[in-house]
């Protein structure tokens, strides 16, 4: 079933549970996590990447992802992850997904509300979510360029009132592409952001969060925990693995085929730490 992050996130915010946003690369993922998630009768969401984007665009990952959530039997939502281009966020929204985020987190305060504002007012028209994020959260590796900065309580205030957003992603200490948990979470500043709004609240770098601290955010109004490093590590170590042990096969379908189980339970593993 095709949902948005609307039809999820708000009971998810008041519940001791959350969703996870799950970032995917090609139909195997795709259909692992969804397995996944049938399995647990949870829902889920389905984050394509700027790397896919870049890859396929974002129609083709339309074409792929959208049949997919329609058909499963438990609550998908397709959303387009960390974007910083109006442009794609408007093709995405033409090309059926039913979540976006626009992320004007390396822009200056004001300009972040104007632009993160004529994206809501488009989304919002044709009944898409939208997600933003104030403060910045840093990668561990890969792009060096994003700034590492946490949110502020009263400008978190402004920029949701004044943007229009519907779920708002903060940086409190957790990291994008950890490979191994140690993020230390400053839960004293999410109790003031939880203050100063109303919003479901969104933690990306998941990875790089202790299970303990994991357990403890997803009992506050955290919604939405975006989750990459950890499904990739999984199904990259599985395929390497098959492809060690069998050199003379050279076959993509039947690499993958031997990484799927392994993907699938490391993304139940997820899914059921974060129910």
């Amino acid at each position: 079933m095709l949902v948005t992050l609307n039809d999820l996130l708000p009971q998810e915010a008041q519940s001791s549970g959350a969703v996870a946003c799950c970032n995917v690369f090609g139909i195997e993922e795709a259909k692992a996590i969804i397995s996944a998630a049938e399995h647990l009768h949870r829902p889920v969401i389905l984050a394509v990447n700027k790397d896919m984007v870049d890859l396929a665009g974002v129609e083709a990952m339309a074409g792929l992802l959208l049949p997919l959530a329609k058909a499963s039997s438990t609550k998908v939502c397709v959303h387009l992850d960390h974007c910083y281009e109006e442009a794609i966020v408007f093709r995405a929204i033409h090309a059926g997904f039913t979540s976006v985020m626009f992320d004007g987190s390396q822009l200056p305060l004001n300009e972040n509300i104007r632009r993160t504002k004529n994206v809501v007012d488009v989304a919002h028209a044709v009944g898409v979510s939208v997600e933003g994020e104030l403060g910045s959260v840093p990668y561990q590796e890969g792009r060096d360029h994003i700034k590492s900065e946490f949110t502020e309580p009263t400008e978190a205030t402004r920029y949701v009132n004044e943007s229009g957003i519907d779920a708002l992603a903060v940086s409190v200490g957790n990291v994008h592409r950890m490979t191994e948990a140690g993020s230390p979470i400053n839960f004293d500043l999410l109790e003031t952001i939880e203050a100063a709004t109303t919003l479901p609240l969104v933690i990306h770098g998941t990875t790089g969060i202790a299970e303990s601290d994991l357990l403890k955010l997803k009992t506050q109004r955290v919604a939405k925990f975006n989750v990459g490093t950890t499904l990739r590590m999984a199904f990259g170590n599985a395929m390497r693995e098959a492809m060690e042990h069998e050199p003379a096969k050279f076959d993509k379908q039947y690499f993958a085929s031997k990484a799927i189980p392994a993907l699938r339970q490391e993304a139940i593993r997820v899914l059921s730490l974060l129910s």
